[in-house]
């Protein structure tokens, strides 16, 4: 529920319309007491979508921000959807390299309008 409503950048759909998050996309385990692993896998809607480490972006900080609960937070391409997944795997998943991006005001000026609920 938390990311259905995350539009798309190039888009006026949201992934959930655009089929790139889906329920089955999404896996929750509990790893210690009151602390999860949250999985995101997501289909990019082309192979070579440029767009795919933004979207990744854009998952990472709507879930840091409004999960309730301590969790570490995994997000991947779904396997064999995208040319360069396991490069953009590697992106979206380095603490360091997500944050020098949010550094980034055009880039975290996207991500928000992006991740901002519609009124």
């Amino acid at each position: 529920d938390i990311i259905r409503t995350i539009r798309d950048p190039e888009k006026p759909n949201t992934l959930e319309e655009l089929e790139v998050v889906t329920e089955n996309g999404v896996e929750v385990q509990e790893i210690g007491e009151d602390e999860y692993l949250v999985i995101i896998r997501f289909t990019p809607t082309v192979p070579h979508c440029s767009l795919a480490t933004l979207i990744g972006l854009c998952l990472r900080v709507k879930l840091q921000r409004c999960l309730p609960f301590r969790h570490k937070l995994e997000i991947y391409i779904s396997e064999g959807t995208h040319s360069t997944e396991e490069d953009i795997n590697k992106q979206i998943n380095d603490k360091e390299r997500v944050a020098a991006a949010m550094e980034n005001p055009n880039l975290r000026e996207i991500v928000e309008q992006c991740v901002t609920e519609p009124d």
